[in-house]
């Protein structure tokens, strides 16, 4: 599994960090912003959890493929890509693009979102929230999910639909990873209209104060894991505690196989005069 950049990255021009084989967009959040309202495109946000997911997952290998930005959103990983020698200049969590995003365009009158997400009702208290704080209508509509849907092709179809009927040119999907992915991958043909997707995780529930975001020092020290698993054990701790594990052992692996490429690299180096007569 090797996920690098698409021929439309690379006309984006954007740098790449490698970690445990998929390419991580080394951008900031202004620099992100800017180019998605220029270019639009898919945002996905890996951390170690996504990271982990993707070397068993195939189909979410191909949806890391053809996303146009893979972004840091996990300080172990920024701290990763530091051990590693490339570092990521900036770790940007759907939880604080998100916010970023709605900001950055409070003015733009082009840019209307739809809320995929959710319990039934937290997603219309963040459309007000959201819509409250910034004085427009910027979250056009939103809908919340039954459990399972993604299953059902007429309950698929039926949002679809609402997002065509919203006039939303930006769908955020809240569904957990790696089913919001899923989802935008697989119908973001067929909305047309929709410039930009944004895979944002938990965040409606933060913007409708259901769920509290950690400490934003906890956020900055690479903590954040663990304030969600005191606060979701049960939901969270195989995550935490068993899956993403094997992360730290593979980043060692990684910077291993670097060192000794990179000396193999200066023994050829050191060895092709004498031995090349061409040379």
């Amino acid at each position: 599994m090797v996920i690098r950049e698409t021929t439309e990255t690379l006309i984006y021009n954007m740098k790449t960090v490698n970690v445990l084989d998929v390419a991580i967009h080394n951008l900031s959040t202004k620099e992100l912003l800017e180019s998605l309202n220029k270019k639009g495109g898919v945002v996905v946000t890996p951390n170690v959890d996504h990271l982990m997911k993707l070397r068993k997952d195939s189909e979410l290998q191909e949806v890391y493929r053809q996303s146009d930005y893979r972004i840091c959103d996990s300080k172990i990983v920024q701290f990763a890509s530091y051990f590693l020698g490339t570092p990521i200049q900036e770790k940007i969590s759907g939880s604080d693009l998100f916010p970023a995003f709605y900001e950055y365009n409070k003015d733009d009158d082009q840019i209307r979102i739809f809320l995929l997400g959710a319990k039934e009702g937290v997603a219309q208290i963040a459309q007000e929230n959201i819509n409250r704080k910034l004085g427009r209508k910027i979250i056009v509509d939103c809908y919340s999910p039954p459990l399972g849907f993604e299953k059902d092709e007429a309950e698929c179809q039926k949002i679809l639909d609402k997002i065509k009927a919203s006039g939303a040119t930006v769908v955020a999907v809240g569904l957990g990873a790696p089913k919001q992915e899923k989802w935008i991958n697989h119908y973001k043909k067929q909305l047309p209209d929709i410039k930009i997707f944004l895979a944002i995780g938990a965040t409606i529930d933060f913007e409708a104060g259901y769920k509290p975001r950690s400490p934003k020092w906890m956020s900055e020290v690479g903590l954040e894991w663990l304030y969600r698993l005191l606060s979701e054990p049960q939901r969270l701790w195989k995550r935490y505690l068993i899956e993403s594990m094997p992360f730290f052992g593979l980043v060692v692996q990684q910077k291993i196989k670097t060192i000794l490429r990179s000396k193999l690299n200066r023994v050829y180096k050191v060895m092709k005069p004498q031995n090349d007569p061409l040379s």
